[in-house]
């Protein structure tokens, strides 16, 4: 486990996930030791500095099949998705028309709306049972003054895989442009930008074992080429796409977790799916009434997203608050609970939607934690439906 032996056990790993202490290893002389501005190449200091930002852009752009000047380092896998979307629709004279789908993050959702306000059009997807877009449903939706389409490559909610090279094998097919935000995907595989017809990519370091407040964008410049309206100003770093002093030991953490995702994280998915497999399979006998959301097989390997007839998640979740973090699929304000955007767009305002919560185990999770959140979930259960009752 990756927390004290007396802390509860950590089950939201696509919320955020632990710096992998290897990771953390390479990026520790860089507060201290090789501090210098990468922007200042002119002495030693800058240009040890510099060099560790090209080490870390190459093992960015291996991990997606790009080449390194593809690459922009960013603060966040939100910002770089910001940047991609109100840069290219606003670069594309003549074409007002967008395209998203009904399950995305708000990173994306959020510059769409704002896309709209300046007065493009936007088109929203929906999604089928299991959360995923139908690519011939995108197809369909393509028009010649279309700037951009931004599809997820897999929900962070309910973990379900989008058909995202097939969405944008479409889109090139017409020349338009196809953004995906990679966030959810890269821990467990590697991606080909050009055989899987990615024009932008959204890359986040804390959802990799990285860490927080830094990210990359992936922007294409083989036909077709992504071209980006500039949206922050400032000192021209990043081909200007991203201005600001580089955050140097943030940019070598994020390359050293993609390497090592690389290497490692096709065979840890195939350990975390044993896993959740096991999970889903015990509660699915212990308790009547429950249902995984998301697409069965199509899905990312360390997610499971579970609703229990008649089992509120925010009271399960207050229950074992002591045994495990994990998440609801509601939102908590301080006057409301929201019901997940993503959960209303598969299956609309019912309980089901109401009632999911999510359990994402990660690196640190064994077998046996698992078995033992299992254990606790189906005796919780039992309980919250007969106080229910």
């Amino acid at each position: 486990m990756t927390t004290a032996a007396d802390a509860p056990l950590y089950l939201d790993h696509n919320a955020t996930t632990p710096v992998d202490r290897r990771v953390l290893e390479a990026m520790l002389p860089f507060f201290t030791e090789v501090f210098g501005n990468p922007s200042s190449v002119e002495h030693v200091h800058g240009n040890r500095a510099q060099a560790a930002v090209t080490k870390a852009r190459a093992q960015v752009a291996a991990h997606l099949g790009a080449r390194e000047n593809e690459i922009v380092f960013t603060g966040s896998c939100t910002e770089a998705s910001n940047i991609a979307i109100l840069g290219a629709a606003r670069a594309q004279a003549g074409r007002r028309h967008v395209v998203t789908s009904a399950v995305e993050h708000p990173a994306v959702m959020e510059p769409m709306r704002q896309l709209e306000r300046e007065g493009f059009e936007l088109t929203v997807i929906g999604v089928d049972e299991f959360g995923r877009v139908d690519a011939g449903e995108v197809a369909a939706a393509l028009r010649d003054d279309t700037a951009l389409v931004s599809i997820m490559a897999a929900n962070n909610e309910v973990g379900t895989i989008q058909p995202f090279g097939e969405i944008g094998a479409a889109c090139e097919a017409l020349g338009v442009l196809f953004h995906t935000d990679l966030a959810q995907l890269l821990a467990h595989r590697r991606v080909n930008v050009q055989d899987e017809h990615i024009h932008l990519a959204s890359v986040s370091g804390h959802k990799a074992y990285g860490p927080k407040g830094v990210g990359a964008l992936y922007v294409r410049s083989r036909s077709p080429r992504a071209r980006l309206e500039q949206t922050v100003w400032g000192g021209g770093q990043e081909r200007g796409l991203r201005s600001g002093t580089l955050a140097t030991p943030l940019i070598v953490g994020i390359g050293a977790a993609l390497e090592i995702a690389g290497r490692e994280g096709e065979r840890e998915g195939v350990r975390l799916r044993t896993m959740c497999d096991a999970l889903i399979a015990r509660v699915t006998r212990a308790v009547d009434g429950v249902k995984l959301n998301g697409h069965p097989t199509e899905r990312i390997p360390g997610n499971v997203s579970l609703s229990i007839d008649g089992v509120e998640p925010l009271a399960l979740m207050h229950r074992l608050n002591e045994v495990a973090s994990f998440s609801a699929s509601s939102a908590c304000a301080t006057d409301k609970v929201k019901t997940s955007d993503v959960l209303i767009a598969m299956f609309g305002d019912t309980p089901r939607a109401r009632q999911s919560f999510r359990v994402s185990p990660g690196h640190g999770t064994t077998a046996e934690d698992l078995d033992a959140f299992a254990t606790a979930v189906i005796d919780v259960a039992g309980e919250l439906r007969r106080f229910a009752a």
